[in-house]
């Protein structure tokens, strides 16, 4: 039977700037890529783990442009 089933959800974090090996070192849980001025973190997070993102963020004083939920729900057979 065909079901909706929740997962950890994908977000997509954006910051100002490119960010340095030791702000990255701050997020081994997402992928970083750069897009032009701008560095997104993606990855699987609860909302604890992304509290603990915007945290690090914020000990760093980055300048965060965007968060961005891109996935929650997967459809299952």
């Amino acid at each position: 039977m065909a079901s909706w089933t929740q997962h950890l959800p994908l977000y997509a974090v954006r910051i100002h700037g490119h960010l340095g090996a030791m702000a990255l070192s701050a997020f081994p849980a997402l992928v970083p890529q750069h897009h032009g001025a701008e560095t997104v973190l993606t990855g699987l997070l609860d909302r604890s783990s992304l509290c603990g993102v915007l945290a690090e963020a914020e000990a760093f004083g980055l300048d965060l442009v965007e968060i961005r939920q891109v996935l929650s729900w997967r459809w299952t057979l």
